[in-house]
């Protein structure tokens, strides 16, 4: 179970189109952690400034796992806001926070748990003190 406790950094509305519906006219499953996707970008301009900040310190994020509940359908043309919040920061690990919303009612609520990875080997390390800095701002 999905257990968020912290105010969304970033709140990015859209509209769900046509091409994102299964037969059913029901938003498909993986279109949500797309949707998560896109919010992150905005994120990465909150947070940072840009969406290129962290990678010219060397360092990136990957996801390493993700839990969504699904509470309500969205459906065609349904505008929908994404949030993401900092839930926790780690060592070498990041937890957002995922809420989607339409209007008052929450649609769906997970987490995305990122990995710091360096850019040339990928392998996990702890994110810049200035970039951890950032984010211990943004989640206060």
């Amino acid at each position: 179970m999905v257990d968020l406790h912290h105010d969304p950094v970033v709140r990015m509305p859209l509209r769900v189109r046509y091409h994102e519906c299964d037969q059913q006219g029901i938003v498909f499953n993986a279109n949500y952690l797309a949707y998560a996707d896109m919010a992150a970008f905005e994120f990465y301009k909150v947070v940072f400034g840009s969406t290129s900040y962290i990678t010219d310190r060397g360092v990136d994020l990957v996801v390493a796992e993700t839990n969504l509940v699904y509470r309500r359908s969205a459906r065609f043309e349904d505008e929908l806001v994404v949030g993401l919040s900092i839930e926790r920061i780690g060592t070498t690990s990041l937890l957002i926070g995922i809420r989607i919303h339409r209007d008052d009612e929450l649609v769906l609520e997970g987490v995305n748990r990122y990995v710091w990875v360096d850019v040339a080997y990928h392998r996990p390390t702890p994110p810049p003190g200035d970039v951890r800095s950032l984010l211990d701002a943004a989640a206060s």
